[in-house]
């Protein structure tokens, strides 16, 4: 069975700003604040980091950052969907604006993550895509506009494209869990697309170039508990 994803959660992307030991040690803290404010956080990494990562931590849940759809045998320098999960993903992104890919691409690669029960991570760059994409059943959809993807633009989504693009995927499939993490650089913004209705918030340039990027990613785990436990106060969780 695929993992199960308790709401709200958190999600780490690494892109390429670190590698190596340096992702190890991230993961290390990530794994720590994880259990230390017991909110589940997703950690996307290289595939060459995640058997390292999958060894060395016992609460992240990790993700591919992307893979093939071959199967086992002929095949060179592609990436294998049932050697990424043998080393210890649990799940594969698909669409990042950084890695794009076509819907029948998408399909296909949310077909083969099915059938090794590993969650599919799907990004959005429009509301209308986001729609596309979520008649193809992805486990989570994070429709976040390109332009605001790696802090350039100094902004994130405003609160009436959160709303919006929350209600548009959950009428189309109310089982996918939708985040909301371009731009983001703060635990409050966090803390307040969870509250406004976001199952989930997530950060990578906006932790990665902070100046200590492991106290920034406390920070923003921190801020998914407290709008947890106000969500819970509130009865909406």
């Amino acid at each position: 069975m695929k993992p199960k994803i308790r709401t709200p959660f958190f999600e780490i992307g690494t892109k390429n700003y670190i590698w190596g030991d340096a992702v190890l040690e991230l993961a290390k803290a990530a794994d720590e604040a994880a259990e230390k404010y017991d909110i589940d956080v997703l950690f996307k990494t290289p595939v060459v980091e995640i058997r390292r990562i999958a060894e060395n931590t016992k609460n992240l849940i990790i993700l591919a950052p992307y893979m093939d759809t071959l199967r086992p045998g002929r095949g060179m320098a592609d990436i294998l969907p049932e050697a990424v999960k043998d080393a210890g993903a649990k799940g594969v992104v698909v669409n990042h604006s950084e890695k794009p890919m076509t819907l029948p691409a998408i399909k296909a690669t949310i077909e083969r993550a099915n059938e090794l029960n590993m969650l599919v991570f799907a990004c959005a760059d429009t509301i209308a895509e986001a729609k596309a994409i979520a008649q193809l059943g992805p486990d989570i959809i994070n429709p976040e506009p390109s332009e605001l993807i790696g802090g350039a633009a100094g902004k994130v989504s405003d609160m009436s494209y959160v709303k919006e693009s929350i209600i548009a995927i959950k009428e189309i499939n109310p089982n996918i869990l939708v985040e909301q993490a371009a731009g983001i650089t703060t635990g409050q913004q966090v803390y307040d697309f969870i509250m406004a209705g976001s199952e989930a918030a997530g950060a990578a340039s906006g932790i990665l170039n902070a100046e200590d990027p492991i106290a920034k990613m406390y920070e923003m785990v921190e801020a998914t508990r407290r709008a947890a436990d106000d969500l819970k106060k509130l009865g909406k969780l």
